[in-house]
């Protein structure tokens, strides 16, 4: 029994003696005589606050340069908004670096968030977003789908003004907006081939139509759709009118809607 005991004895001895030089050689080997006096943030930063940055990064790095945690520094900046990637390294004797690639806004997704270049979605947060950006929005699982609808829809549609955004709801309903606030509604099945269709047919409808606007097209027919026409735009005052006499006011239509085919 005591034999058994004793090398237990020795390895609780060696841990008892090893403690104290451990805790000597971290305390030796911290901020105290190895101080990181240097932060090095790299990349193209428009909307990263370097303030927050700082504030972020310091109090990890006040460890020293062999015992700060480059992981955790890492995962902290990732977390600051606006930051897509992050790369942390150090470089002796006191330099602590920081590599940040922003994220490069595509498009605005739902209220709250944007669509990233490389397909990711991140917070708005505080900063301003660029104006003009398309305006998309479904769930997250389907943003490739709807980025490719969008994509579509900018080719088919660049002839009347393009496209503004396209937004898939809970029920699965697919629409596209066009820049001058016309709402085309394709629904749930085959959105793709209804878009198509409709395409093709939107210059003539429009001509037709003089200074109507579209307001709304209902695509959802098997074998046509249904269009909602607003006011006309109101004609310009002639200059060269003659004095006293008022300039020819146009009729005042209502809104109409146009129907095409049958629902389904």
């Amino acid at each position: 029994m005591k034999n058994a005991l004793r090398p237990l004895a020795w390895l609780l001895a060696v841990v008892l003696i090893a403690l104290p030089v451990v805790a000597v050689v971290e305390g030796w080997m911290g901020a105290a005589h190895w101080p990181l006096r240097t932060l090095r943030v790299t990349g193209q930063l428009q909307r990263v606050d370097r303030a927050q940055l700082q504030a972020t990064v310091m109090p990890l790095a006040r460890r020293g340069f062999f015992a700060v945690n480059l992981g955790d520094v890492q995962q902290a900046v990732k977390r600051l908004p606006w930051v897509e990637r992050a790369e942390v390294r150090k470089h002796w004797p006191d330099v602590l670096e920081v590599q940040i690639r922003e994220f490069k806004p595509f498009a605005r997704w739902g209220e709250q968030r944007l669509l990233s270049e490389h397909g990711e979605l991140f917070p708005v947060g505080k900063l301003q977003v660029p104006a003009g950006m398309p305006q998309l929005d479904g769930p997250e699982a389907r943003v490739p789908e709807v980025v490719a609808l969008y994509h579509q829809a900018g080719k088919q549609l660049a002839g009347v003004g393009g496209v503004l955004g396209v937004a898939l709801d809970r029920r699965g309903s697919w629409s596209v907006t066009l820049r001058d606030g016309t709402r085309l509604v394709l629904g749930r099945n085959d959105p793709q081939l209804r878009l198509e269709r409709f395409a093709a047919l939107l210059p003539q409808l429009q001509a037709m139509n003089g200074t109507r606007r579209l307001q709304r097209a209902d695509l959802r027919y098997t074998n046509g759709f249904a269009l909602h026409w607003g006011k006309p735009a109101p004609a310009p005052v002639s200059a060269a009118a003659p004095s006293g006499t008022a300039a020819a006011a146009p009729p005042n239509r209502s809104p109409s809607t146009t129907n095409h085919g049958s629902n389904t």
